[in-house]
């Protein structure tokens, strides 16, 4: 609980008493502050006059002080927490009636009177019968402090403002709607599904259930947050017209001046606050005027009143995140098509979407514009007609190359909704919902913050949020990492540009979503160290994306190879080491009985998926985790790289890249690992299911969950659908005999990879005798055709590449004392880093078990991908993995990395002060919003 001089005020509202708007005494303050009050008064009184709805757009407008003279301003603000209230002995009886019993059986203490009075609701001071114990448990003291009970407010929707909301708004609807039917120029402007829309947003305000749901979703959001906090809600005390939540006080958003914090910093935090709401929790507060916030003076701020809340799908993050970057980059026929795809709505189209509205069933897959083969059989959707029309596509471009180029030092909100508006009502279409809900936010917020620095670049703090979403770096920051890399490394930035000639690099140069602008060409390297072309040493923090758990170029396996190239590669011929690997792999996991041998983790998956749909014919569907990885293949890049579709406890399938086709997206049902409703949809799904794929070790959760994985276990054997653990990363990285080994879990099938090769390319998918034998010949080829899958791989089993595997897992089984000293590690570096990073005052979540680390720099709790993520500041972890490479560490440009047997507590503690000077930079540079 904060204390200021403002006096106390409790969680939806502030003290009582006129605002009096600026803070100035001079006489030239004084006149701005008088200009145009009359014309405010009598607007605050028509609002009143005319009832809670014209209240509420009163409120709006206190927040445009870019549309209405200071003095109009500064009256309209006190509509804001001083309406006109219920009297005492009404709001006693009105408590009473929700309650069924008398008020003093329920509070300890209550105050008739009431602290703020707004448009629909009255908030009264009250103590619990606790002797404070609520307030303790949350940390704030005793309540009241003499043990009498925990402060709370009362929130109370008004008598009579239901019915007269309801009758405002359906006479309002009903004269839109009158004059769209009467007035054909006016039926452009599509007011009546405007109205509509507002409409249904205001008296979502009336329910103080749904204001206690949509508080309770954002507060979930901006748990740990650094400077945003959301009160506490009682529910046991809550009704749809009674909330009572957590006591808070502080200084009135209005009296910001108070703030001991600049006002530059102050409105580009509140800018992040609203922007975080939009594009990474899609669950944004749609009322952020200066009432509905609270400030402490060291800058941070206290949301309130959660009437209007506004949601966004997936689909819709993904389309505002994905214009905005087309904007900030000034592709403008990107930007045109993103726009019109995601948030231009015709009539027939709203019509279609009403129609299918909730018909999606549960793992459906989404349309998402990159399957194949569709577009030739089917008319053009009405984005595509409109894209066709070369008049929109020039008005629309013309407005966002104003907007977000030629004017964007001097952004309004206002006048780019205003123009983008006249577009679209020139060609008869309008905004989806999607954009309507966010509009009001953006608008109030925009005031708000105009309010608190008049010269504040609101367009550039966009460009600087949604930059998070990207890899590209620029100004200050780029021109460093151009000048030191070219300096450093003129031998590797040299062999950058001859490769980009000739050489398409996935894996490490033009790597897929996530390129390298400064790579490393590697001269040579050993144990945890990396020597690149220009002479620099660097400690490795990659191991070549897992194989590498013994450093680079181990004795053993060095020998090995040696020993194997002194004769030729044997290949599609039989070997011993084949066996002998074969067989080792076979004692290494519980439950696997035969193995076969591919090239890669990605080959070995397929083969897993193939072995189950001929277990199981009648079946088409494969099961997987949204955000689990199981290499390249169409169907394992379903859902498991950067985009995500569908509520979280239900997902829905989306393609991984452009080329996937479309069947194979319907063909996946996809599942929230850790989720208890994921195992209800598999079991609905059950006949139509061919086999499960899941990574026991996510890369992102950093910790196995054994409980999840037993019932997932339990839950395949009863429906008798084989289980497929992806190891490829854990199968010998977190045990000798992987997840399954530390959890007594077995699965039918286990795909492996990376480390069984040695160093060399080699993937294993093993497993019971009856999985495996589904790929083994019966000696009948009509048998083949109808009982047996094909597994195939000309240079699978190699020589090379069992030999080299069979020495590094024959020592990790030979020495198991390296797995303890590898976590010992892991837990030394983690908790150094966050360390390092709680002292910088620099957000961040670091999952670390078993030598595998994931990061991300954000306030939240990440408990599924989906949250990871969101939650990932790309541009920062881009930046993180240069400054590292400038002190000496090599990290790739994504969020997870690995250590290695090979690295010792010294290489930790370099990393270590490598990771403190990295972050402190960055952290001065601007990179986070602290």
């Amino acid at each position: 609980m904060t204390t200021t001089e403002t006096g106390s005020a409790p969680g939806p509202g502030s003290d009582t008493g006129s605002d009096t708007g600026t803070h100035s005494s001079t006489g030239t303050a004084a006149a701005s502050a008088a200009e145009g009050r009359g014309l405010g008064r009598r607007l605050r009184r028509l609002c009143t006059l005319l009832g809670p709805m014209y209240v509420k757009f009163g409120q709006i407008l206190s927040t445009r002080s870019d549309l209405l003279p200071p003095g109009a301003v500064a009256e309209l603000r006190v509509l804001q927490d001083n309406g006109r209230a219920m009297g005492p002995r009404r709001v006693v009886r009105t408590l009473e009636r929700e309650y069924g019993k008398p008020l003093g059986q329920v509070f300890a203490s209550f105050d008739p009177v009431p602290v703020a009075s707004a448009s629909i609701a009255q908030v009264h001071h009250a103590t619990l019968r606790d002797g404070g114990t609520a307030a303790r448990k949350a940390g704030n003291g005793d309540g009241n402090g003499d043990g009498t009970g925990t402060r709370v407010a009362v929130k109370v929707v008004k008598r009579g403002v239901p019915a007269s909301m309801r009758l405002h708004l359906a006479l309002l609807g009903g004269l839109v709607r009158t004059a769209h039917a009467l007035l054909p120029p006016i039926r452009t402007l599509r007011m009546p599904r405007r109205v509509a829309e507002i409409g249904r947003l205001l008296a979502e305000q009336l329910s103080m259930e749904t204001e206690r749901a949509n508080m309770t979703a954002v507060a979930e959001n901006f748990a740990g947050h650094p400077f945003v906090r959301v009160p506490r809600s009682y529910p046991e005390l809550s009704t749809d017209r009674v909330l009572v939540m957590e006591y808070v006080e502080g200084i009135r958003g209005s009296e910001f001046a108070q703030v001991d914090v600049p006002p530059r910093e102050l409105a580009r935090r509140l800018q992040d606050i609203l922007l975080t709401m939009l594009y990474l929790d899609g669950t944004c507060h749609g009322d952020m005027h200066p009432g509905n916030i609270l400030l402490t003076r060291d800058g941070r701020f206290t949301l309130i009143d959660f009437g209007i809340t506004a949601y966004y799908t997936e689909a819709e993050k993904w389309g505002l995140v994905s214009f905005n970057n087309a904007a900030i980059h000034h592709r403008w026929d990107l930007a045109v098509r993103r726009f019109t795809e995601y948030f231009v709505e015709t009539d027939a189209g709203r019509k279609k979407r009403r129609r299918t509205r909730g018909k999606t069933g549960t793992g459906a897959a989404t349309a998402t514009g990159t399957g194949t083969g569709t577009a030739a059989s089917r008319p053009p959707t009405a984005a595509e007609t409109l894209l066709a029309d070369e008049s929109y596509t020039t008005a629309l471009k013309e407005v966002f190359v104003h907007h977000f180029e030629t004017a964007s030092d001097r952004w309004s909100g206002t006048d780019f909704f205003r123009d983008v508006s006249e577009v679209l009502r020139r060609h008869g279409v309008s905004y989806t919902a999607a954009y309507t809900k966010g509009e009001l936010a953006m608008l109030s917020c925009e005031g708000f913050m105009a309010q608190i620095d008049p010269e504040l670049d609101i367009w550039e703090n966009t460009r600087r949020f949604a930059d998070r979403y990207s890899t590209s770096l620029s100004g200050a920051v780029k021109e460093r990492f151009d000048a030191y890399f070219a300096a450093a490394t003129p031998k590797s930035l040299a062999m950058r540009d001859r490769a980009r000639r000739s050489l398409v690099a996935p894996t490490h140069l033009d790597r897929y979503f996530f390129p390298s602008a400064y790579p490393l060409f590697i001269a040579g390297g050993s144990g945890a160290r990396l020597t690149d072309l220009d002479g620099n040493e660097y400690i490795d923090l990659a191991g070549g994306g897992g194989p590498a758990l013994l450093g680079r170029g181990h004795p053993v396996v060095r020998e090995a190879l040696r020993s194997a190239a002194a004769t030729c590669n044997i290949n599609a011929l039989g070997h011993e080491p084949e066996v002998a690997l074969a067989e080792l792999l076979t004692d290494a996991f519980p439950g696997a009985d035969r193995a076969v041998f591919s090239n890669s983790g990605t080959e070995s998956a397929l083969h897993a998926i193939r072995l189950c749909r001929v277990r199981r014919p009648g079946a088409r569907r494969i099961a997987k985790f949204e955000g689990h990885f199981h290499g390249f293949s169409d169907q394992a890049m379903v859902s498991s790289w950067f985009r995500v579709a569908g509520p979280r406890d239900a997902p829905e399938a989306v393609a991984g890249c452009p080329g996937t086709p479309a069947g194979t997206v319907r063909d996946t049902l996809v599942l929230q690992f850790g989720h208890p409703r994921s195992l209800d949809i598999l079991r609905r799904n059950a006949s139509d299911v061919a086999g499960v794929l899941v990574e026991p070790l996510p890369t992102t959760a950093g910790g196995i969950d054994r409980d999840y994985l037993a019932a997932l276990r339990a839950l395949c054997t009863e429906l008798d659908i084989p289980l497929v653990f992806d190891e490829v990363v854990s199968g010998f990285r977190v045990a000798y005999g992987g997840v399954q080994t530390l959890t007594g879990i077995t699965p039918d099938l286990t795909v492996l990879g990376k480390i069984i090769g040695g160093g060399l390319p080699c993937g294993a998918l093993v497993g019971t005798a009856e999985m495996i034998e589904y790929g083994r010949t019966t000696g009948d080829p009509f048998r083949d055709a109808e009982e047996r899958g094909f597994l195939g791989g000309t240079m699978s089993g190699n020589h090379l590449s069992c030999s080299t595997g069979l020495a590094a897992l024959t020592h990790l089984r030979d020495n198991p004392g390296v797995y303890a000293d590898l976590e010992r590690r892991t837990e030394l570096l983690a908790d150094g880093m966050r360390a390092v990073a709680e002292d910088h005052g620099v957000p961040m979540r670091l999952r670390a078990r078993h030598s595998v680390f994931s990061l991300a720099f954000t306030h939240k709790d990440l408990p599924y991908f989906r949250d990871s993520l969101h939650g990932v500041n790309f541009r920062a972890t881009t930046a993180l993995a240069y400054w590292m490479r400038m002190y000496g560490v090599y990290l790739p440009e994504l969020h997870a990395f690995l250590i290695s047997a090979a690295h010792t507590d010294e290489d930790v503690a370099s990393v270590l002060r490598s990771f403190d000077r990295s972050v402190g930079e960055m952290r001065a540079a601007g990179l986070f919003v602290t």
